[in-house]
């Protein structure tokens, strides 16, 4: 029997770099090749003979699993596995890693610093500013900190994390995850309300959802409808966890006085949206993963991964994890 090749293949890319990917790959022994996927097709073309996939952009459907069935694993670099089919890989007995945890510390420091300058005025202060306008009328009013409550719509590792270094800036946090029920406190020591009490009561709401069918669009006009007037609002997790077009018409109303995005439902964002026109919007184009010391192990920890895997050992960043377990024991009971 021919013995399977010990190959990895990146799809997509687009660091400027692979030395660290390649470092690791040799150190496992694997042949590193680097693609540039767009589409299932060319991932396909690029797959094939490999034992495992790292993808960033680049599509891994069912169609691609099929035409691939040599492969082990599939890694994607970052949180979210939106381009993978996770159902299909598990179908084909495929593991699916991710890397949740390594842009806790960078994503929450973004968003802080998204809700910092909006609780403050910043966006729109330095733009009058440039336009020789010193008045504070256009950020009027602005209160305390310690007269603020910062509401965190997710309390998984980044929202808990926004939600400690918020309070460590005076002001009164609030929370809502399912896992927590309403009047409980998190481990971490955030007070948890119903996801109708946190609306209802933001002065600053910080967005922390993984979007999946039941948040696309979460944050929409009936959630608008629901918040003070002169909300502010900071996203770093999904573009798609909030309706585009009812955030501008929230901001044209003066429901919402404020935001700081970092994700958008089309990115890179265009130069025509219309939240380009708005002063209090203040944009970073998903830039809240990056340190130097974050991309460093988010390219590491992504391939260790997958060759960990196809190595025959437990990976505690596999989606599919339990689902592959219950496949294959399934499997055995039918033997």
């Amino acid at each position: 029997m021919q013995q399977q090749a010990r190959r990895v293949v990146i799809t997509d890319c687009d660091h400027g770099s692979v030395e660290i990917e390649r470092e690791v790959a040799e150190r496992y022994g694997f042949e590193l090749i680097l693609a540039s996927c767009a589409t299932a097709d060319e991932v396909i073309a690029a797959g094939r003979g490999a034992t495992a996939l790292l993808t960033q952009y680049a599509p891994v459907t069912d169609a691609v699993l099929a035409a691939l069935p040599g492969l082990a694993a599939v890694g994607r670099y970052g949180v979210g596995v939106d381009t993978v089919d996770v159902d299909a890989a598990t179908a084909h007995g495929v593991a699916v890693c991710n890397v949740p945890d390594y842009g806790t510390e960078d994503v929450s420091d973004h968003a802080i610093a998204h809700a910092v300058s909006l609780m403050r005025g910043l966006p729109a202060l330095d733009k009058g500013l440039r336009r020789g306008e010193a008045q504070l009328d256009p950020v009027r009013p602005l209160h305390r900190f310690s007269a603020s409550t910062f509401a965190v719509y997710g309390l998984g590792l980044i929202g808990e994390a926004t939600a400690r270094k918020a309070r460590g800036l005076g002001f009164r946090v609030i929370g809502t995850d399912p896992r927590f029920a309403p009047g409980s406190t998190t481990p971490d020591g955030t007070e948890v309300v119903s996801p109708e009490e946190l609306l209802a009561q933001a002065d600053l709401l910080s967005l922390h959802l993984p979007l999946i069918p039941q948040t696309r669009h979460l944050i929409n006009d009936e959630a608008f409808a629901r918040m003070r007037r002169g909300v502010k609002i900071v996203n770093t997790c999904r573009g798609g966890v909030m309706d585009t077009a009812a955030l501008v018409r929230a901001l044209g109303s003066g429901i919402v006085a404020g935001a700081g995005l970092d994700v958008f439902e089309e990115e890179p964002l265009p130069v025509t949206s219309p939240l380009v026109a708005f002063d209090q919007v203040m944009l970073t184009p998903h830039a809240a993963w990056y340190s130097e010391e974050s991309f460093a192990e988010l390219k590491r920890r992504a391939m260790e991964n997958i060759l960990d895997v196809c190595e025959g050992r437990v990976v505690a960043n596999t989606v599919n994890a339990a689902a592959l377990s219950g496949r294959a024991q399934g499997a055995s009971d039918v033997r």
